[in-house]
């Protein structure tokens, strides 16, 4: 929960400084700001992999490029389902979508809240993969059991490397 928290406020930040450097942007007030940077943020959830995945022969054939084309979307989308937030036109929304995105990106890795999971760049999770998972410690433990392989009994003491053990 902290997390979303701290991608809205990093997004109503993005979106600030979007509306006063993109002269096609503007909002009526912060609150249409605070509104508008959490729309975006659930059409960027929930709708922009459902298009991501309908364009992908386009994507693919303009070599990423037609990924830019649907966050302007996003961004239009947005000032269509908030009153007060307005985007006068394609290059407005493809400036300001592109804009949104890098100082997104930015904030987003100075004020990220670690919960174990990191994104890659298209937003999905990637679990960290558990290191030594397999990797059986023999420095700290006495091994005084049949050997699978040959049956022999092994003795295995700290600091010492194994040897069989003649039944003395």
């Amino acid at each position: 929960m902290v997390s979303f928290f701290i991608k809205w406020l990093v997004n109503i930040i993005a979106l600030f400084v979007v509306i006063h450097a993109i002269a096609g942007v503007s909002a009526a007030n912060s609150n249409v700001v605070i509104v508008a940077a959490l729309i975006i943020g659930l059409l960027n959830a929930f709708l922009r992999p459902v298009l991501i995945m309908l364009t992908l022969p386009f994507t693919i054939i303009s070599l990423g490029f037609f990924t830019l084309i649907i966050n302007a979307f996003m961004f239009y989308l947005a000032s269509k389902f908030v009153a007060g937030f307005s985007v006068t036109g394609f290059w407005s929304a493809f400036w300001a979508a592109l804009l949104f995105s890098v100082i997104s990106f930015i904030l987003n890795l100075v004020f990220a809240h670690d919960t174990g999971f990191k994104f890659n760049l298209s937003g999905n999770i990637v679990r960290p993969r558990k290191r030594y998972e397999n990797v059986i410690d023999v420095e700290g433990t006495i091994v005084d059991q049949p050997n699978p392989s040959t049956g022999l009994e092994i003795d295995t003491k700290p600091g010492e490397a194994p040897r069989r053990n003649s039944g003395e």
